[in-house]
């Protein structure tokens, strides 16, 4: 008589376990304190219900700030990405679709990546499974929507500072805006000091200075940063450089030109 010996499959141990090795996702797209409340607030929610879901274990809670639509750019979603491609992850948690990510190229691409891997989404507000055939049809229409609101929202915002600007009006009194003041009036003004150092910041820009030698420079003048700190960072100079409500047309321009 034959003997038949069964031979198991080989299964990966998580599966094995019934386990999954969950991640979540978490980003805003700025350091405003409302924002900084939600970030924190998002760690919190995903580490508890990661930690009290039975069968789950936590994988990482990757959270960061930006507002930059592209993917890539993002160094905590890369580092996820990396883990995922490296078999650590079975599923993601997102608050929703739009803190994922709002570029549809981008998604797509990264959608198609994880599904590869056999890393599966869970976009909690939209309710919306990434493994799921026919939801992937919405979540291409709701990605469009987000990237076409994220855009519309963008020319709407520059469209406001540059009309606020132009009658003296200042709608960011919770930020830093180096170079300008509140008058008692609620109007804006420009703050003589500050002002002084945009414009030698901008003419050293201008005479083809690096970032770092600018930052060098501020550094041994002892001008502290517009938060304060010893040493300005080549971000902050960056995006003092671009910030439209600098508006250094207005006031500096002359200067350079001259």
């Amino acid at each position: 008589m034959h003997t038949v010996t069964e031979i198991p499959a080989q299964t990966d141990n998580n599966q094995a376990n019934n386990t999954l090795r969950v991640a979540a996702y978490c980003r805003v797209s700025s350091d405003h304190e409302e924002q900084e409340k939600s970030l924190t607030a998002q760690i919190s929610y995903y580490s508890q219900k990661i930690a009290n879901t039975p069968g789950w274990i936590n994988a990482g809670i990757f959270a960061e700030r930006g507002s930059g639509l592209s993917l890539w750019q993002r160094a905590e979603f890369m580092r996820m990405m990396e883990l995922a491609r490296s078999g650590g992850i079975d599923l993601i948690l997102s608050k929703s679709i739009s803190r994922f990510g709002r570029n549809t190229v981008d998604m797509l691409q990264a959608s198609l990546e994880l599904c590869g891997c056999g890393v599966d989404v869970f976009f909690e507000k939209e309710n919306i499974w990434l493994h799921d055939r026919q939801m992937q049809i919405l979540l291409a229409a709701y990605m469009s929507y987000a990237q076409a609101e994220s855009e519309s929202m963008s020319q709407n915002i520059k469209w406001g500072i540059s009309k606020g600007f132009q009658i003296g009006k200042f709608g960011y009194a919770d930020f830093t805006c180096f170079g300008y003041r509140r008058s008692s009036d609620g109007h804006l003004e420009i703050n003589e000091p500050e002002a002084d150092i945009v414009r030698k910041i901008f003419k050293l820009r201008v005479s083809d200075r690096s970032l770092n030698e600018i930052s060098q420079w501020l550094f041994n003048e002892h001008i502290p940063s517009p938060t304060g700190k010893e040493r300005w960072s080549r971000e902050t100079i960056s995006k003092l450089l671009k910030n439209e409500k600098i508006h250094w047309r207005c006031y500096i321009a002359e200067d350079i030109c001259e």
